[in-house]
C-alpha cells in the first residue's frame, strides 16, 4: 500500500514518508518503564505517544507487532555503569524480594496506562526473562571484536567501533565530545576509555540479581535488553524504535553500536522521539521538590495541584501539543484541557438528539465535507494532533449550533459529521467519555432523580406555576445543574 504518512526521523533529522520494510507488517519498538517507583508524567507521554502511533497504523490498514518493554533489571542508578541498580536498591530499602518490587510497579503501571486508555502492546517483554538472548548479543560483540573483559565484565569498545562505523550517529556527538564529557573520570576503574560502556556486569558480593554467564555472575548492561528483545521479536531489522528524547543518549546511540557491532548493519528504519515535559516550566524531578505521580494526578493529592484530573483530561493535554513539542503542565493548562475535553465529548453526545432537515446550510455543509479530508491530512503530517482538535472543535461548533436550531444538516452529512468525530476523537485520539460517578446503578439512580425533578418543574410551568418552575431551576443551577429548555426538549447536565 502506498503510505501518505510521513513522521519525523531523528536519525536523518528530517521529515519522510513511512514505506515499511515489509508492507503491510509493521515492527514497532518502544522503551517502556524501568519499575521500582510509581509512574508518573514522563511514563504518560511517551505511552500516550506511542499508544496513536500504534492506533494510527492499525487504522491504515497495517498489521503492527507493537513491542514495549519492562525493564526489571540492569538500570543503574543515575543510568551509570557503577552504583546499585534501582530495583535492587528499592527491594533492600523495602526489605522485599526484587521481583515483588518488579511486580508490584509493573501492575500499577498498567493500571495507570489503562486509566489512560492506552492500549496494550502486542508483547511486553521483562529484561529478566531474556538473560540469554542478552549474553548472546554480548558473545557476538566480543566475537566481532567490539567488546573486552575487564576483570569479569564486558565493556563495548567505542575506540574500535569508531574505526569501522560512525559512534554518535543519531545523537551527533562525536567520539571527542563523549570523552570530554566522561574526562573527569579518566583513570577511574576497569574500563580502556571512560566513553565505554558496560554490556555486562560482575555482580559485586552484595548484589542481588545476578546471573551465571561465561565471563562471571553478573547482569546485563542497560542498553542490551532492548536490542536483544527487538532483534528476538521483530527481526534483525524493523521499522520504528520510539521513546523519550532523553534517551537518545547515551541510551538509543548505544542500542544503534550493539546493533551494528554484533549484525554489521543497522536494527532501525525510523527513529521517533517524543520530547520533554516540565511542571511551571521546571523539570520535573524528586531533587526539585515537583515529582507528580499520575495517581496523585487523578486524586489532587499533591501540593502543586489545585483539584484532581482525570485520566482522559491528562491524555487530552498531552495530545493537544505536537509530541515533538515540550509540554508544560500548570493548573491553568490542565483546567483549559479539561474544559476543551468536555466540550468535545459533549459535542459528540449532542450528535445524537441533532434533528435532520431536507438539506444542509452552506456553511454546515462546507464543514462537514472537508474536516475528514483535514483531519487525515494533519495526522499524515507527522502525526499533528493540535491540527487534529482544532479542526474538530469547528466541527463542535457546529454542532451546537444545529442543537440551538441555527443551523441545518441532511442525513447523510449527520452520518458523516458523526463517523469523522467518533473516528477521530476516540479510535485514533483515544479518548473516551468519563463516568462522574463512582458506579453505573448510582449514576442511574441520579438520573432517575433528576429526571423526577424536571418532570415537576414540567407540570408547574403546564400549571402555570411560574413561581415553583423558576424556584427549581435556580435552586438547581445553585447545586451546579445547567438546565436548558429547547425545543426539543429539556437538557440537564451537572457542571465541574
Amino acid at each position: 500500500m502506498e503510505s501518505k504518512l510521513v513522521i519525523y526521523n531523528t536519525l536523518t533529522r528530517q521529515k519522510e514518508r513511512f514505506e515499511p520494510l515489509h508492507a503491510p507488517n509493521v515492527g514497532m519498538y518502544v522503551c517502556g518503564p524501568t519499575v521500582y517507583g510509581d509512574p508518573h508524567l514522563g511514563h504518560a507521554r511517551p505511552a500516550i505517544t506511542f499508544d496513536l502511533v500504534f492506533r494510527y497504523l492499525k487504522h491504515l490498514g497495517y498489521k503492527v507487532r507493537y513491542v514495549r518493554n519492562i525493564t526489571d533489571v540492569g538500570h543503574l542508578e543515575h543510568d551509570a555503569d557503577e552504583g546499585e541498580d534501582k530495583i535492587a536498591k528499592k527491594a533492600r530499602l523495602e526489605q522485599l524480594e526484587p521481583m515483588e518490587i518488579a511486580q508490584y510497579y509493573t501492575n500499577r503501571y498498567h493500571a495507570a496506562m489503562d486509566a489512560l486508555n492506552v492500549l496494550r502492546p502486542s508483547i511486553e517483554p521483562h529484561a529478566t526473562g531474556h538473560i540469554i538472548e542478552q549474553q548472546q548479543l554480548v558473545q557476538q560483540i566480543l566475537d566481532n571484536g567490539f567488546a573486552y573483559e575487564s576483570n569479569g565484565s564486558i565493556y563495548f569498545d567505542i575506540e574500535a567501533y569508531n574505526k569501522k562505523f560512525q559512534y554518535g550517529i543519531l545523537s551527533g556527538r562525536s567520539l571527542e565530545n563523549v570523552k570530554d564529557a566522561s574526562r573527569e573520570l579518566d583513570g577511574v576503574g576497569e574500563k580502556r576509555n571512560q566513553a565505554d560502556f558496560a554490556l555486562w556486569k560482575k555482580a559485586q558480593p552484595e548484589h542481588i540479581m545476578r546471573w551465571p554467564s561465561p565471563w562471571s555472575d553478573g547482569f546485563p548492561g542497560w542498553h542490551c535488553e532492548c536490542t536483544a528483545m527487538g532483534r528476538k521479536y521483530l527481526g534483525e531489522e524493523f521499522d520504528i524504535h520510539g521513546g523519550g528524547m532523553d534517551l537518545v543518549f547515551p541510551h538509543h546511540e548505544c542500542e544503534i553500536a550493539q546493533a551494528q557491532a554484533s549484525m554489521g548493519h543497522p536494527a532501525v528504519k525510523y527513529w521517533m522521539h517524543n520530547n520533554m515535559l516540565t511542571i511551571n516550566g521546571q523539570k520535573m524531578g524528586k531533587s526539585y521538590n515537583n515529582f507528580i505521580t499520575l495517581e496523585q494526578f487523578f486524586t489532587g493529592n499533591h501540593p502543586l495541584l489545585k483539584k484532581a484530573y482525570s485520566p482522559m483530561t491528562i491524555r487530552f493535554f498531552v495530545l493537544s501539543a505536537h509530541y515533538r513539542g515540550t509540554v508544560d503542565f500548570s493548573n491553568e493548562a490542565l483546567e483549559a484541557a479539561e474544559k476543551g475535553l468536555e466540550k468535545m465529548m459533549n459535542a459528540i453526545a449532542d450528535l445524537e438528539r441533532v434533528q435532520v432537515a431536507d438539506k444542509c446550510d452552506a456553511e454546515t455543509e462546507k464543514v462537514v465535507k472537508a474536516l475528514r479530508q483535514k483531519c487525515y491530512d494533519a495526522m499524515n503530517d507527522d502525526l499533528a494532533t493540535p491540527q487534529v482538535i482544532s479542526y474538530l472543535f469547528e466541527a463542535c461548533t457546529v454542532v451546537n449550533k444545529l442543537t440551538d436550531h441555527k443551523a441545518t444538516i441532511c442525513a447523510d452529512c449527520l452520518q458523516e459529521l458523526k463517523e469523522t468525530m467518533h473516528l477521530f476523537a476516540e479510535d485514533i485520539l483515544g479518548l473516551k467519555a468519563e463516568k462522574s460517578g463512582t458506579n453505573d446503578e448510582r449514576e442511574a439512580a441520579f438520573g432517575k432523580v433528576m429526571d423526577m425533578v424536571l418532570e415537576l418543574r414540567a407540570k408547574a410551568k403546564a400549571d402555570k406555576d411560574w413561581a415553583t418552575s423558576d424556584k427549581i431551576r435556580d435552586e438547581l443551577a445553585a447545586a451546579g445543574f445547567e438546565v436548558k429548555d429547547t425545543k426539543d426538549g429539556v437538557t440537564w447536565k451537572l457542571n465541574k
